[in-house]
């Protein structure tokens, strides 16, 4: 994944989990965060489209959990956010070369098999599991 967008959905849920009974702007989320309001829109309209976060629009209105927190797996906001192997990018080889032409066959098998084994580690841990230690 390389990237900061599951600590970002994690973040999200999280603030969402500890106030549960408010209806959160992108602004108030941001501001926890440290980081501009559109990252948070973008990243919660990805979440609502797995169905992780709902939303409300106009006055009063933000975003809230979808499900409760024991409903939802950190898996679920893992496969949400993915976009690449954790494990990073194949080099393109050369297909004349002995290695080059098989390597990225073992490649894929062994980077499959990491990361079902994350995912795995991932989907025993409910967003209620994660939360609970940090307020």
């Amino acid at each position: 994944m390389n990237n900061v967008r599951f600590s970002t959905a994690l973040h999200i849920l999280t603030l969402h989990y500890y106030m549960k009974d408010e209806m959160l702007t992108s602004e108030f989320v941001a501001g926890s965060m440290n980081v501009n309001a559109a990252i948070v829109r973008k990243e919660t309209s990805n979440l609502r489209k797995f169905g992780l976060i709902t939303s409300k629009e106009g006055k009063g209105g933000g975003t809230t959990l979808a499900k409760p927190a024991k409903d939802i797996r950190l898996s679920d906001v893992y496969n949400a956010v993915r976009q690449t192997s954790p494990l990073g990018k194949k080099n393109v080889p050369n297909p004349d070369c002995p290695v080059g032409k098989q390597i990225n066959v073992e490649l894929d098998v062994l980077y499959n098999k990491a990361e079902e084994a994350m995912v795995s580690r991932l989907a025993a841990v409910t967003l209620e599991a994660f939360c609970k230690p940090i307020k």
